[in-house]
């Protein structure tokens, strides 16, 4: 069997209300063709929305069988991760 190739999603440097159905919806389709890798590192805020629909997401791939994995999270990021008491959820998804 063949694997697929590791989809990327790129966040954007700010993950608000605003940004979140575009987000959505690359996540949704990269989830559905196979392994999915988010780019974090450009990340200078995110909402605590953003935050539950990137567990969401790595649940749906969970169930698909296939790796979520969030690459290299900023600073800001991991913050606005531990401020929420989220670190041991994401922490098998982390990379970097």
């Amino acid at each position: 069997m063949v694997s697929k190739a590791t989809k990327p999603v790129a966040l954007p440097a700010v993950v608000d209300l605003d940004s979140l159905d575009g987000i959505r919806d690359q996540l949704l389709d990269a989830i559905e063709e196979g392994p999915v890798s988010v780019a974090a590192d450009g990340v200078e805020r995110v909402s605590t929305n953003a935050l539950f629909m990137l567990l969401s997401a790595a649940e749906t791939s969970r169930r698909s069988h296939f790796e979520f994995a969030i690459e290299r999270p900023s600073a800001a990021m991991s913050a606005a991760i531990e401020r929420l008491g989220l670190g041991a959820q994401f922490s098998g998804m982390i990379r970097g």
